[in-house]
């Protein structure tokens, strides 16, 4: 119930912040008819409309945000007639007659206060276009959304995020309805503001149209919407730990408690080397489930101790089960996935978590995460991210022992991992993961801003440490941006001995070269494995590539990667 209030506040909140103010003008056209039934119904489909899409494309993938893509289209049109008819019934027939008519009826039709169709429709047309701030409530419910499943909670608190905005505005609307009746009885002046009303509309679709609406408006600081809404959670909800990294978690030095029986592995979509496996069948097994993905560079850099210990103690019983659960979208490939596993020489079982069923079943938030679970079926420990490497070995035989298995090599199994599965140096590394989508976007630097889901021509000034940018013609969408021309850059001012970049090719599948600098030069002995010593590399599947291990002092650099064609996708950097 908390939560509910806390994002019906978030809501409210939307009304002070300008991504708002291209839904305003669909809104107030209807501030002269009677709110019952011309306001009310089309807040009320509006917010129902936008509850509906959130949830679809948070669960959904790909597929919803398509499809609401075409709704955005038609929409589009649609208000667009209705701001014709508003501003010039007679230009509007001549230039759009069908649709104009359309917006000629709707118009009408709510001109005598009758009826609650018309609103109704243009109510959808206004959810399908609205966009609200991605503040951390939406934030939460949206990635809550993703990684637990749909259901009535989260479909709950979207609809109570939309009803606090849907709310202001009709406290806005009747304030404002009164303000226009009486100047309309007072001035007499109607037409015009029909007018007004009607060029405001198709204002706002051109805004929407091309961007402005994520990009200028969203970069405009009226008011800091998003600090207030932190403020609002942090005192219900402690903030979350970050879902890849090195959380430790210490194991105990003798006894292990028993934190519950191993959940059921049904959901998985595919499994990778064997036949799907039960938690049933596993009983008498020690089990070591990992949750990972494959462009994950804290998933890899474990990943050469996991498998060494599945070669190790598999003949004692052990049973290690890989989990993938996608971080990108392009990791819910099954040929992806698969090839992925080849080539790192994973021979355990993986299974293909796409729905994150199995994630949800663990009560799982992390990447990586490790639990062993010992021959009754319970889970007697756990650990989030990389470390703790002989600890967790440890717990593995202490559970074999229990299980009377004996005759096990002595001492910890000695690793060394190659290219981006070698250890970090922690030590150096001043630069944290940085995802380049706007959902997640943070200390971008490139001159105006983000320009939302729109090809835009970027440039670049001076960078302080951890700062980045694009320079040439690029679309920065929700999870990547996207290279529109040959010859654009990444340039990052980072500090640490490792620099890996996700990345993949166009969406043909052609591949991309670059090149990449440290400071202006040839990286030389600092390639990394994806880069010779001149910077040179392909971008020929969707990946994370090592770009540089620096030899020598560690300090503050910038780094640059030049793309030499079109239509590569830059995800996140990630160092060691």
């Amino acid at each position: 119930m908390l939560l509910l209030l806390v994002a019906f506040a978030a809501g409210v909140l939307t009304i002070l912040s300008p991504c708002v103010l291209p839904v305003l003008p669909f809104v107030f056209a209807r501030a002269d008819r009677p709110f019952l039934t011309n306001g009310l119904p089309l807040l009320v489909s509006m917010a129902l409309v936008f509850a509906v899409v959130a949830t679809l494309a948070s669960v959904a993938g790909g597929w919803a945000v398509a499809a609401n893509q075409y709704g955005r289209i038609i929409a589009l049109v649609l208000l667009a007639a209705f701001g014709l008819s508003l501003l010039s019934p007679a230009l509007g027939n001549r230039l759009m007659q069908p649709l104009v008519t359309l917006g000629n009826r709707v118009s009408s039709a709510a001109g005598d206060g009758a009826g609650i169709g018309p609103s109704l429709l243009l109510g959808v047309a206004t959810g399908l276009l609205w966009a609200p701030c991605a503040g951390p409530v939406l934030g939460l419910i949206l990635s809550g959304a993703a990684l637990r499943g749909a259901g009535a909670g989260t479909t709950l608190l979207l609809l109570a995020y939309a009803a606090g905005s849907a709310t202001v505005l009709a406290v806005a609307l009747l304030v404002g309805g009164r303000v226009f009746a009486a100047m309309k009885r007072s001035l007499g002046f109607g037409e015009w503001a029909r007018r007004a009303l009607g060029a405001a509309v198709l204002i706002a679709v051109a805004a929407i149209v091309s961007g402005a609406d994520t990009g200028f408006l969203a970069r405009l600081s009226l008011a800091r919407t998003t600090s207030l809404e932190q403020g609002l959670l942090d005192r219900v909800h402690p903030p979350a730990p970050q879902t890849t990294g090195a959380a430790v978690v210490p194991v105990a030095a003798t006894a292990l408690p028993d934190e519950g029986a191993m959940p059921a592995l049904d959901g998985a979509v595919a499994w990778l080397n064997s036949p799907p496996l039960t938690a049933q069948a596993l009983r008498g097994k020690v089990v070591l489930v990992d949750f990972w993905t494959y462009s994950c560079i804290n998933c890899l850099r474990a990943l050469p101790y996991v498998e060494a210990w599945a070669r190790r103690y598999g003949p004692q019983g052990l049973v290690v089960i890989g989990v993938h659960a996608p971080e990108f979208a392009f990791e819910k490939d099954l040929g992806n996935v698969r090839k992925a596993v080849t080539d790192l020489g994973i021979g355990y079982p993986v299974a293909i978590d796409n729905g994150y069923a199995i994630w949800r079943a663990f009560g799982n938030q992390y990447w990586p995460a490790h639990y062993f679970i010992d021959a009754q079926g319970r889970i007697r420990h756990h650990h989030f991210g990389e470390g703790e490497y002989e600890e967790s070995e440890q717990v593995i035989r202490q559970l074999l022992g229990e299980a009377g298995r004996s005759g096990m090599a002595q001492g910890s199994v000695a690793v060394e991992g190659k290219g981006a599965l070698a250890p970090a140096d922690l030590a150096n590394v001043a630069s944290p993961e940085t995802y380049l989508g706007y959902e997640r976007l943070e200390r971008f630097a490139s001159a105006g801003g983000v320009v939302a889901d729109t090809a835009h021509l970027y440039t670049l000034g001076a960078l302080t440490l951890n700062a980045w940018g694009l320079k040439g013609r690029w679309t920065i969408a929700p999870e990547q941006a996207r290279l529109e021309g040959p010859g654009g850059s990444v340039v990052y001012r980072f500090h640490a001995r490792d620099l890996h970049l996700v990345l993949g090719p166009s969406a043909s599948g052609k591949p991309v070269r670059f090149r990449v600098t440290v400071d202006g030069r040839a990286p030389a002995d600092s390639h990394g494995s994806d880069t010779d010593a001149a910077g040179n590399g392909v971008v020929s599947e969707q990946r994370l590539y090592q770009l540089l291990r620096q030899r020598g002092t560690i300090q503050d650099r910038t780094f640059e990667i030049q793309f030499l064609d079109p239509g590569v996708e830059v995800y996140a950097f990630t160092f060691g």
